[in-house]
């Protein structure tokens, strides 16, 4: 018998909640998942290798984690459920998430993804470049049409969107692509990076996306303690072929990270609607004080509307720019509050220069190119309180010179 992992989910119908309620309500009625003989109320580690069978000619459910382990099954059904989608799976880190996938593109096929990509995932698409002969066209992905010529009826196989991007915080039509893609492409998969709006503010697979990828030491964690990735299916067929490259590859989450994934699920709600909330505020002090925020949760976002119709609420990442390298880097290291970090999704807020931490891999050249402010400042709010977060920047901004100190009217307070 196959590994549970590896097949889908049949859910029996039941009354649908709220997604916030559906984070918490670990749902075991389809008889997938832990069947824990303890009715325990938090799902159970199976912290083992391989499971006891009682034959020699017949595998039980789990024959070794490698291949499937409870913790991990119930862990990626629930993902399943709040991703919209019909298979979820679990890996060792978000960049595995994206090169599992990205072993579906074979020798002399072709990836259209964007120019304002993460850094890492700019070096795996050079790496296999340069490797496998799979070629990368970056385009402006807010820019639907800009796909066109580069769009093929065999060649193209995979569509790689961040939205919103990192760390320009550019927003990609995804209904539009998608349906621009499925009809000239037929074989090739619409697969966004949804790590910075989390399931709880978008699910790409209901805007015509076939595969969407997360970090989950990011917002699904929430807490910086684990490393995870995770992909999320809409095809079956597509789902049994990144199945086999996870059990074949032996890169699946173990199940002590699977139960630290599955706790952290359960507070997204609350931490992502804190952590939006704290942005908003921020991005607005940041405006009000004359600098290019973006963000988008402010009507100056040019992609403002159209992100409002997939999503449910702008996020907790924001950039801005001071137009001075220096000065940026004074702001970075003069926060206190702040942590400098190259991640985000955290409980804590985090600060960085990109182009100086995590989007460094990429060569300077590339990154001028592309339209990297080498004076970029990201941000990434937390759940701290809004008030002391803006006294904090305040502060650093003043100490760097990036404001002039006058009476600003008391907005920081």
């Amino acid at each position: 018998m196959e590994p549970e992992s590896s097949v889908p989910s049949q859910r029996p119908s039941r009354k649908n909640y709220s997604l916030a309620t559906e984070l918490v309500f670990i749902d075991n009625s389809d008889g997938t998942g832990v069947r824990d003989l303890y009715n325990a109320s938090s799902i159970p580690i199976y912290q083992t290798a391989t499971f006891k069978q009682s034959s020699v000619s017949r595998m039980e459910d789990f024959d070794y984690t490698r291949s499937g382990n409870p913790t991990r099954s119930h862990l990626e059904n629930h993902l399943a459920k709040i991703m919209s989608a019909s298979r979820a799976y679990v890996v060792s880190s978000g960049m595995s998430a994206l090169d599992v996938v990205a072993r579906l593109v074979k020798t002399g096929e072709e990836i259209i993804a964007g120019d304002d990509l993460y850094g890492g995932t700019n070096r795996l698409l050079a790496f296999l470049n340069k490797n496998f002969d799979i070629k990368t066209h970056h385009v402006d992905t807010t820019k639907p049409d800009a796909l066109l010529p580069y769009l093929h009826p065999t060649r193209t196989r995979l569509i790689l969107l961040e939205s919103p991007t990192n760390p320009l915080i550019k927003i990609s039509d995804i209904p539009k692509i998608a349906s621009i893609v499925h009809e000239r492409c037929p074989n090739a998969l619409i697969v966004v990076d949804n790590t910075m709006m989390s399931p709880y503010l978008q699910r790409p697979l209901e805007f015509g996306a076939d595969i969407v990828i997360h970090s989950g030491t990011k917002y699904l964690s929430g807490h910086h303690d684990l490393m995870a990735g995770v992909i999320g299916v809409k095809n079956e067929v597509v789902a049994e072929k990144i199945y086999f490259t996870i059990n074949a590859t032996g890169c699946g989450l173990t199940p002590f990270e699977s139960w630290l994934l599955l706790r952290g699920i359960k507070t997204l709600a609350v931490r992502m609607e804190k952590q939006q909330a704290n942005a908003i505020r921020i991005a607005e002090f940041l405006e009000y004080h004359g600098f290019k925020v973006m963000y988008p949760g402010l009507r100056s976002h040019p992609q403002y509307d159209i992100h409002n119709t997939m999503s449910r609420g702008p996020g907790a990442v924001m950039s801005f720019l001071t137009n001075d390298v220096e000065i940026s880097e004074r702001v970075v290291e003069s926060t206190k509050l702040w942590s400098i970090s190259v991640s985000f999704g955290c409980v804590n807020s985090l600060i960085s220069m990109p182009c100086r931490m995590s989007h460094a891999s990429i060569p300077a050249a590339v990154r001028k190119e592309r339209g990297f402010p080498e004076d970029l400042i990201r941000l990434c709010v937390g759940i701290e309180d809004a008030n002391d977060l803006i006294e904090d920047l305040y502060s650093a901004l003043v100490n760097a010179n990036a404001i002039n100190v006058i009476k600003q009217n008391g907005y920081t307070h």
